[in-house]
């Protein structure tokens, strides 16, 4: 039995005893057929064979999600749901990920509130927006995105984020059924299975998988079968490298599939192995980052407040929502897509109704905006893109690699100012079209001169999608990828003068010895080759004395640092626990050991081999070279994602290691360039945490935060028991900008007026910040 586990983190260990890694070996693949785009036809047959399926591919993004289908018996013809619900007869390739709830008017207590979603808004309701974001506490979330405001909504409704999550997949599920059920007919979807692959972030936690798994199990799309996942870059790097011509793919070419959505942008290189099967492999551990085409909106809007003024700005919004709204359409679906300087000498932007304004550029209904104004917009953002990509490059050639081509996918992929931006960038000419490619030979000469061949496939919006269903429909391409993260186990040793403390010794009267416990052993090590069909042996021995139980926990431990620990420590993550029952084990594979005081225990060897695939870990138990799997199961950390981003859920005094989170809001650095703001915001992240580390009562602290464009945000995490709640004051750059802000338990607030002044638990903790060299000083204070 195989068990898809995407993980979730933690701050808990238990005792693992030793154990030691195994080598994986190579393996091929099954061939696969060549991926078409032809048009959609209707399918004509009376009886389905039984081997016959429906591949769904669901792209759960930041901003948008798609969906798209293919029938076994016509692989070529992978058709995209276009027509949504609220779409007013208007197709579309995707449908916005938009999720609001109301009760019904005079509803008694205890009725489910209705749910909006998608296309189904008017302009100016309130929604659900980025939700996905919320799924992945190990991310940093954006500026745009409030978590008070979704704390507020989801409250009044008595959700938390993956009740959301899961009421919006159930909505794509249920008009993806209904779609299909009006494309094929009832009768043939009554007798065919259906298969969903789902798609997720390269650089999500195990925890973020997990999450996004669980809540397509509960929208219904694993009630017909076992979903699939599989990250968004190998999703795209399946349908463009199928579409490139493969006479102009050669073996050991690298390419850097930059995924560009509305959120984020994850990048991952691929190193082709072989092109009849085409089959590749990662070349490079995946990076991402928060420079989605979602910030090219909130910089427009920045932008038209500074032409407006604040006032106008303020009252065009909430009295003429829709002139705001068709700006905003007009900027998302042109100018952000088909901008080009050269061009576009000046662009003029809809905004209907509002006054002629020559100072502020205001003509006919229509903002005036040069193109240097626009290229203002994006240039900051587009920098971010081009730094990633970038370090991609450059860690692909400092190991010898060939960086033959950058495929641009995602909705910010379409945009034709990245394109030219990454062309400029990377190549001195202008390249060939996107289905022609130099030969290998070219390749090796503009590789010598730093060029590198940009391309943006016809349907990169859909790219993620279609990939994900040719993966259901032929199987892996990708034969090996590169480890995220350490993982490990922690385990008990003898204890050595020369490397243990004295301090960390403890007497095992089974053993009869000094051992020390939480040694780590790292069976994988961050950037790895690992093959899904290959797995990791994690080998264990175990005592029991008699009558003792035969039912065992062992943890799974991680580590993103670079360089790993040799002993367990806090900031490590804990994966998941597998509990193994060894009862059903045959009573002479054990193995009847004495001490030499007559202590008579029974020891057995067992081993835990673990894959790692595109989006999640697959485990198997084995004894004495036999599969045991039936008798492992696995266990995941108390639930607590909504709880660190949105503050909604009541603060549980039966856990003694609660969470709280701290929300600063942005802070103004006026006359700061962007890497002073780094700098600074590095000494103030610093201090800080010296600073919490400072107080008996706290468990642990995490502290981490961003610079963008000037502004700065902070979130501290601290661990504590279950006494401890916070309040905090300021902490802030320059004498003429204090800061107020408060850590709370959010099921007592709903806003962050409500919390000024306000005091929370039994004691009250500040953080005082003033003056630039000041940043912070913790003081301990008074019981409540």
């Amino acid at each position: 039995m195989s068990l898809n586990l995407p993980m979730r983190p933690s701050t808990s260990s238990q005792r693992n005893r030793e154990s030691r890694n195994n080598y994986f070996n190579s393996y091929t693949p099954p061939s696969s057929t060549e991926a078409i785009n032809g048009p959609v036809r209707e399918l004509v047959r009376e009886q389905t064979p039984l081997n016959d399926r429906l591949i769904v591919g669901v792209d759960f993004g930041t901003t948008f999600s798609g969906v798209a289908a293919v029938y076994t018996s016509t692989p070529d013809d992978i058709e995209i749901i276009k027509t949504w619900p609220g779409g007013n007869g208007i197709t579309s390739d995707k449908v916005p990920t938009e999720i609001a709830y109301d009760f019904p008017p005079n509803a008694p207590q205890g009725t489910e509130p209705t749910v909006k979603w998608g296309f189904q808004f008017k302009p100016e309701e309130s929604r659900l927006r980025c939700i996905k974001l919320f799924l992945d506490r190990s991310q940093k979330l954006p500026f745009y995105v409030s978590p008070l405001d979704t704390a507020a909504q989801l409250k009044r409704f008595n959700k938390n984020v993956v009740d959301a999550v899961s009421d919006y997949l159930t909505q794509i599920y249920k008009h993806t059924m209904d779609t299909l059920t009006r494309r094929y007919g009832e009768s043939f979807m009554a007798s065919t299975k259906v298969e969903f692959v789902l798609t997720c972030p390269a650089v999500w936690s195990d925890a973020a998988k997990n999450t996004t798994l669980q809540a397509a199990e509960r929208a219904g799309m694993g009630l017909r079968s076992e979903i699939q996942m599989i990250s968004e870059p190998e999703a795209a790097a399946v349908y463009t490298l199928k579409a490139i011509q493969p006479n102009h793919l050669n073996v050991g070419d690298n390419f850097i599939v930059c995924d560009a959505g509305g959120g984020t942008v994850d990048l991952i290189a691929y190193k082709i192995i072989s092109l009849k099967p085409l089959r590749v492999e990662e070349s490079a551990v995946g990076t991402g980052g928060l420079c989605g085409s979602a910030f090219l909106n909130y910089r427009f809007e920045e932008h038209v407040r500074g032409r407006l003024g604040q006032t106008r700005f303020d009252e065009m919004k909430t009295k003429k929502g829709k002139t705001w709204q068709m700006g905003l359409r007009y900027f998302e679906e042109f100018v952000k897509r088909n901008f080009n300087e050269d061009e576009h000498q000046e662009v003029n932007v809809p905004f209907p109704g509002l006054p002629d304004d020559e100072e502020a550029g205001l003509d006919s209904g229509f903002l005036v905006m040069t193109a240097e104004q626009v290229k203002d917009i994006f240039e900051p953002v587009v920098k971010e893109v081009c730094d990633l990509v970038q370090g991609q490059v450059t860690g692909l050639r400092s190991k010898g690699g060939i960086v033959s081509g950058i495929v641009l996918v995602g909705g910010f992929g379409q945009s034709d100012y990245l394109y030219r931006r990454l062309k400029s960038h990377f190549t001195s000419a202008a390249p060939p079209p996107y289905s022609e490619r130099p030969t290998h030979a070219n390749a090796n000469s503009t590789q010598e001169s730093g060029s590198i061949e940009v391309m943006q496939p016809v349907y990169a919006w859909t790219a993620v999608v279609r990939g994900a269903v040719l993966r259901g429909l032929e199987g892996n391409m990708v034969i090996s990828r590169k480890s995220r993260m350490h993982y490990g186990t922690s385990y008990a040793t003898v204890y050595d003068e020369d490397k243990h403390s004295v301090s960390e010794r403890y007497w095992s009267p089974l053993w009869e010895r000094w051992m020390v416990s939480d040694r780590m052993q790292w069976h994988i090590a961050k950037g790895e080759a690992l093959s899904p069909l290959a797995p990791i042996a994690f080998h264990y021995t175990r005592n029991f004395r008699p009558g003792q139980s035969l039912i065992v926990t062992d943890d799974l431990i991680a580590c993103d640092a670079d360089e790993p620990p040799v002993a367990y420590t806090r900031d490590l993550i804990h994966v998941c626990t597998l509990t193994t029952d060894l009862n059903a084990v045959p009573r002479s594979l054990f193995t009847r050991l004495t001490t030499t005081r007559g202590v008579e225990f029974d020891n057995l060897d067992f081993t835990l081999e673990m894959r790692v695939e595109s989006a999640g870990l697959g485990f198997e138990l084995k004894v004495d070279g036999v599969r045991m799997s039936a008798y492992l199961s696995f266990q995941w950390p108390r639930p607590d994602h909504s709880n660190y981003i949105c503050w909604h859920r009541t603060f549980d005094h039966q856990n003694t290691n609660s969470l709280i989170a701290l929300q600063v809001p942005w802070i103004q650095w006026p006359n700061d360039p962007l890497s002073d703001v780094n700098s600074h915001w590095c000494t103030i992240r610093d201090k800080a945490r010296q600073a919490v580390q400072d107080w008996l009562d706290v468990l642990e602290v995490k502290i981490s935060g961003e610079a963008y464009y000037g502004h700065m945000r902070l979130t501290c995490m601290i661990l504590m028991n279950e006494q401890l709640r916070l309040t905090v004051d300021s902490l802030g750059k320059g004498e003429e900008h204090q800061q107020l802000f408060y850590g709370f338990a959010a099921d007592e607030v709903a806003s962050l007026e409500e919390v000024r002044g306000l005091k929370l638990g039994k004691k009250v903790v500040k953080i005082v910040g003033s003056g630039r060299d000041a940043y912070a000083v913790a003081r301990r204070v008074k019981k409540m």
